[in-house]
């Protein structure tokens, strides 16, 4: 029962059982009290002690009322807090928390150290979890989602998995975003970096790319080398092969395979001067510059340069200048594996 409701008809049972008596009794009744004499109808004797009772149990209830709202509350911040916690572990970035109930502080703390991993959705989320689990959802089923508009920019740390899945989708859902990445590539985590710079050597050209040399590493080099053809021009220069030689390490055979691409695509001339600076400055193009001076039947060049070498090294290069010699018919790939020759002991350690 309310407390009103139970006020009104304790009040009501009172005045009913107070007229009653006074309509049997209307004499007064004298008690003694510690020497004082209190001379009252007795009607107000009959209804004084449900009267006191009557107070004391509104004392009572307003106290445990009291009470157990104070109680509620605490139920309900606890409660609010604990959907805040889930929250923050469900976009795997979980937080401290501090709860005031100890039932709840002894298992929600768990959640403080926790990532939780939907494997669906859920019905019968409060507004905010059922929105987050959506989203989180479609991110996993390779939607990309705009975090701003969605309110959530400032949620994710750069190294949440949540985030990077949905800067992977991003960067597969337009070339915009690629270039983004690779003008701010420190701005992003390792991760779609990779995924940026693997896009981005699979479609653009090299005039794009030399802006971004120092993104590239040398795998992706070669994926957009690899593109370079007679009929798929992708703009490669001797001054942007250049950047890319100055910039990236390669190693002896990254020579060979560059030259085996050259060779198809620049003159001659400009390839040797190429190499012929290359090998100067870095030893581990002076097979590819061999290489590149028996393809072009350079023969003479080819013993004025092992001439200046130790005997030790280049030994298949010299079996075959040898060979060549006494047959020109002979050709390179037919005595020498190209993709290996740079096993000889000199380049082992590269």
């Amino acid at each position: 029962m309310r407390l009103g409701l139970y006020i009104f008809f304790g009040i009501a049972l009172m005045a009913i059982i107070g007229a009653f008596t006074y309509t049997i009794a209307t004499d007064n009744f004298i008690i003694e009290i510690m020497g004082i004499n209190f001379n009252l109808p007795i009607a107000v004797w009959v209804v004084l002690p449900m009267l006191l009772l009557f107070l004391f149990t509104i004392i009572h209830m307003l106290f445990y009322g009291v009470r157990n709202y104070f109680k509620i509350k605490k139920w309900e911040r606890d409660t609010d807090t604990l959907e805040d916690a889930l929250y923050w572990s469900l976009v795997n970035e979980p937080k401290e928390q501090k709860y005031t109930i100890g039932n709840i502080k002894n298992t929600a703390v768990l959640l403080s150290k926790a990532s939780i991993d939907m494997a669906d959705n859920v019905e019968g989320l409060t507004p905010r979890l059922a929105k987050v689990v959506n989203i989180i959802q479609k991110i996993k089923n390779g939607d990309y989602i705009d975090l701003k508009e969605e309110k959530m920019g400032k949620v994710f740390n750069d190294g949440n998995p949540i985030l990077i899945q949905n800067r992977l989708n991003h960067l597969k859902s337009g070339d915009k975003f690629v270039e983004d990445v690779m003008k701010s590539a420190s701005s992003y985590s390792v991760p779609v970096q990779k995924e940026a710079l693997a896009l981005f050597s699979q479609k653009e050209n090299f005039e794009k790319a030399r802006k971004y040399v120092k993104v590239f590493d040398v795998e992706n080099f070669f994926v957009m080398l690899h593109r370079v053809s007679a009929e798929d021009d992708i703009g490669l220069t001797k001054d942007i092969l250049n950047d890319f030689v100055d910039t990236l390490k390669f190693t002896c055979s990254d020579f060979v395979k560059i030259a085996q691409v050259t060779k198809k695509y620049f003159k001659p001339d400009e390839n040797l001067t190429l190499f012929r600076t290359y090998q100067k400055e870095n030893p581990k193009a002076q097979n590819a510059y061999l290489y590149l001076l028996f393809e072009y039947e350079l023969l003479d060049q080819v013993a004025a340069y092992l001439e200046e070498q130790e005997e030790n090294e280049f030994i298949k290069f010299r079996a075959f200048y040898k060979l060549k010699r006494q047959n020109n018919k002979y050709k390179m790939r037919d005595i020498i594996d190209i993709e290996h020759v740079c096993n000889d002991a000199k380049y082992l350690s590269e």
